[in-house]
C-alpha cells in the first residue's frame, strides 16, 4: 500500500535474520492468507546469508514493504524497529522461519470482532521440523479457551512454568496495547514473547482459539541442554519480576509452583532435544 492509501486492519511484520533457507516459505504463507486486509513489512537485520537479496523478489507486491535494520541490538532491535513501522490496528510478528496457516489471520480477526475488549488473540501451533513437517501438533494454551481475563491468563502461564501463549506467530495483538508500555519486553531475551504477552494482558483480556493456526519451526541446533537450563533460570526471574511489580496478580504460591514447573520443563526440553537430534539423524 502507498502511504496515502487506507490503513490496513492488520500489520504482519517479519524481523528476518539469516533466514535465507526458509524465508520464501514464511512470506508465501503470509501472502496466501484468506484474510486480505493486511500489510506485510519485511525487515532484515544485517543478514550475511543472502536473506536481504532473497526478499527483493517480493518488492513488487503492493502489500509488501521492505526495510533494513543496522547491525546491533540483537533480536529486540529488529522486533521493535519493524513493529514501529506498522500501521494496522492489529499486529502479528512472524519470525523469518515460521509459518502462518491459511485461515490464521481470518480466525484471529474474527475473534477480535466478537470480543472488542480483548488485547490479544492466541491460537495453538504445530511444531514443525526443518522441512515444514509437523512433529508435534496443537501445542499451547494449556486449558485456556475463549475469553479469559488478563490476570487469569498471566497466572496460568506462570503456574505452568512455560509460555502457554506460544511464539509470536501464534498471537495477534491490538497494536496500541502492545506499544502502550514500550513495545516488546526484552528484559529477558529468552522470554521476550511470553513477557510481552503478560504485560499486554495487564491491559485487558485475551481470546484463546484451540486450533493450530501457525507452524513453529525448530532445528536440532536450537534445542540444546545449556539453552534449556538458561530458559528455566530466566523463567524464575520473570515470575519474580511480575510478583514484585504486580503482587495483586501473583501470589507467593503461584511463583513457587511456576518455579518448580519451570525446572521440570527444563528436563523435558533436554529430553526433547535428544529425541529431536535422533529423529533428524544427528549424533551427540
Amino acid at each position: 500500500m502507498n502511504p496515502g492509501d487506507r490503513l490496513p486492519r492488520v500489520s504482519v511484520v517479519v524481523p528476518a535474520y539469516n533466514n535465507v533457507r526458509h524465508i520464501d516459505a514464511t512470506v508465501h504463507s503470509i501472502l496466501s492468507q484468506t484474510y486480505t486486509d493486511f500489510e506485510l513489512i519485511l525487515s532484515d537485520h544485517s543478514s550475511t546469508d543472502g536473506t536481504w537479496e532473497r526478499l527483493q523478489s517480493f518488492a513488487g507486491d503492493p502489500r509488501v514493504r521492505l526495510m533494513r535494520v543496522p547491525t546491533g541490538g540483537g533480536a529486540p532491535a529488529n522486533w521493535n524497529a519493524v513493529t514501529a513501522a506498522a500501521r494496522g490496528e492489529l499486529l502479528k510478528l512472524v519470525c523469518g522461519d515460521d509459518l502462518l496457516y491459511p485461515t490464521g489471520l481470518a480466525e484471529q480477526v474474527a475473534a477480535f470482532d466478537e470480543h472488542p475488549e480483548a488485547v490479544l488473540v492466541a491460537g495453538q501451533r504445530d511444531v514443525v521440523d526443518e522441512t515444514g513437517v509437523p512433529v508435534i501438533r496443537a501445542r499451547g494454551l494449556q486449558h485456556l479457551h475463549g475469553l479469559i481475563q488478563g490476570p487469569t491468563a498471566i497466572r496460568r502461564t506462570v503456574r505452568a512454568g512455560t509460555n502457554v501463549f506460544g511464539e509470536p506467530a501464534c498471537v495477534l495483538f491490538r497494536r496500541t496495547a502492545l506499544l502502550a508500555d514500550g513495545g516488546w519486553d526484552a528484559r529477558s531475551p529468552y522470554l521476550i514473547d511470553q513477557a510481552t504477552c503478560a504485560r499486554v494482558l495487564l491491559r485487558g483480556p485475551m481470546v484463546a482459539i484451540r486450533r493450530s493456526l501457525a507452524g513453529f519451526r525448530i532445528s536440532a541446533q536450537q534445542w540444546s541442554v545449556s539453552l534449556s537450563k538458561e530458559q528455566s533460570e530466566h523463567a524464575r526471574m520473570f515470575h519474580k519480576l511480575i510478583r514484585t511489580e504486580h503482587p495483586e496478580v501473583l501470589s507467593p504460591w503461584d511463583v513457587r509452583l511456576g518455579d518448580a514447573r519451570a525446572t521440570l520443563m527444563a528436563y523435558k526440553r533436554r529430553a526433547a532435544y535428544i529425541w529431536l537430534r535422533r529423529r533428524m539423524g544427528h549424533s551427540g
